[in-house]
């Protein structure tokens, strides 16, 4: 009952419908499902659907809301039990649980899907964490031959930590999307259905950038590092880096001199999918200097393309983690810089 009680509460941000209903929620399940949102943005839908890994349900679901009819495979019978009521709890009726694993089914299926879905499971027996495909169970490219007898269209979700070069190498011509939500990668999920090879940076609330695997160009965009020109600091969703395209997606708004770091712009970059910040002024990295001026202050410190994690600076400068202001680190060249960022705009008082 408690660990129902502590998943359910952590529902309530990842799982806010799952939350509503008082669904059952394993914690290994809860831990390996996809948010509602991601889950939701699948960019998938027909009449019938095939999810070889129910789990807890929630792919199924969103699933269910694009297709007429969904056939979700869970080996664990506890867990298909689980999915099952679930799905009931959430008033959900065109899902079929079947109580199977994903070969036991291909091995006899028949007929034809309009997509398959897949999110393998990515813990070893041992509670492991795997990335390669070839690790993970079901092995979906393993099963492609039986997979393409049952539908020409596969979607497959993949660890945050799964490469976009070997989906490309794993699957051919395909679609490679990376999706972050709230500032974290969730997830690499790949569309097989004969497109052109294309590669997507998806920001979840801020949007997407989208390029032909051919023309993906992340050649940095900067010229000399001029301090006093720069006015705005470009914080790179972390989907247009796992993707390795921040450089030419902020192209034409903000100057970049390396993937892994921050773009600056002279004017208020729009459109850009990131964090944008208001410089104060930028001056060369300086610890000691910094700790004579602000030992024992409060401050958020920001990095990128820096050396030194956020403690490491906290202890060479004396700066605590934490405060109104705001600081960033960052490597251009061979030089290092510290940026001082203007305060937020304060809240505004709601009129009761």
């Amino acid at each position: 009952m408690a660990t129902q009680v502590k998943y359910l509460r952590r529902a309530a941000a990842k799982l806010p419908a799952w939350h509503a209903a008082r669904c059952l929620l394993p914690p290994r399940a809860f831990e390996q499902a996809s948010s509602e949102a991601c889950a939701a943005h699948k960019r998938i839908g027909g009449d019938t659907a095939l999810d070889l890994t129910c789990g807890l349900g929630v792919d199924a679901a969103a699933l269910a809301r694009r297709f007429r009819r969904v056939v979700a495979l869970e080996r664990d019978p506890v867990l298909a039990a689980v999915a099952q009521e679930n799905l009931r709890r959430m008033g959900i009726g065109n899902v079929e649980v079947l109580c199977t694993s994903a070969e036991e089914y291909l091995a006899s299926a028949s007929g034809r899907f309009d997509w398959v879905y897949a999110d393998p499971d990515r813990r070893s027996a041992e509670g492991r964490k795997l990335v390669r495909l070839a690790d993970c169970s079901p092995d979906v490219a393993a099963l492609g031959p039986l997979l393409r007898r049952l539908s020409g269209r596969l979607c497959v979700k993949n660890s945050p930590l799964f490469d976009v070069d070997e989906a490309f190498a794993s699957f051919g011509d395909c679609e490679v999307e990376v999706v972050s939500l709230g500032g974290e990668c969730k997830e690499v999920v790949v569309y097989a259905d004969g497109r052109p090879p294309r590669l997507t940076a998806t920001a979840l609330g801020l949007g997407s950038f989208t390029v032909l695997r051919g023309e993906a160009d992340n050649t940095p965009c900067g010229g000399p590092f001029e301090p006093e020109r720069w006015r705005w600091l470009v914080v790179p969703d972390v989907a247009l880096r796992k993707a390795r395209l921040a450089c030419m997606a902020l192209r034409g708004k903000a100057c970049m001199w390396s993937n892994e770091g921050y773009a600056f712009a002279s004017e208020e970059p729009r459109g850009a999918i990131g964090r944008v910040l208001a410089v104060d002024r930028i001056e060369p990295y300086d610890p000691k200097a910094l700790r004579r001026e602000l030992k024992g202050q409060g401050a958020e410190l920001l990095k990128h393309d820096f050396p030194f994690t956020t403690a490491q600076i906290a202890a060479r400068t004396g700066i605590r983690e934490g405060g109104a202001l705001r600081l960033a680190f960052t490597k251009i060249g061979s030089e290092f810089w510290t940026i001082r960022l203007k305060p937020l705009p304060l809240q505004q008082p709601t009129a009761s």
